[in-house]
């Protein structure tokens, strides 16, 4: 028996189990996100890349976000004091420096933001998709008639 090409395996609808290789807050998203986009019928098989890159994404986010939770959003930098025998003898404070867990929360949130948009997955995105396919459909219906009285 022939295996089935890629994108019609399980009949061209995303696994509904997660891939072994995403973690814990991955494989969370990825049994929250699947049963809406199959509900939606707007995504295939084919699609499961994009799938993994915002569960994995999601990840990313929600670990930086729990690291500014533990260590907050910026932390102070002392430098030391030594005496002439290299001892330290007090330390001096310097500033503040950003924790760099709010760049990977920043870029891993514009990563979901894009993505999801791509998947259907915002209020606006929906709408749009939705519009698509009215028209579409009112597109083939028109061609049809077309077809029909011709």
């Amino acid at each position: 028996m022939a295996k089935k090409v890629y994108y019609q395996q399980n009949d061209g609808h995303l696994p509904a189990t997660p891939p072994h290789y995403l973690g814990t807050l991955a494989s969370a998203c990825w049994r929250k996100i699947v049963p809406f986009l199959e509900s939606t019928g707007r995504v295939e098989r084919i699609d499961v890349g994009l799938v993994e890159q915002y569960c994995a994404n999601y990840e990313i986010y929600r670990n930086a976000y729990q690291d500014i939770q533990d260590n907050g959003i910026q932390a102070k930098i002392f430098t030391s004091l030594q005496d002439s025998t290299g001892k330290i003898v007090g330390k001096d404070f310097a500033g503040f420096r950003k924790n760099p867990a709010v760049a990977t929360m920043k870029d891993a949130l514009n990563q979901l933001n894009s993505v999801g948009i791509q998947l259907g997955l915002s209020p606006k995105s929906r709408q749009e998709l939705m519009s698509i396919a009215s028209h579409k459909k009112k597109d083939d219906t028109m061609s049809a008639m077309k077809k029909f009285f011709s």
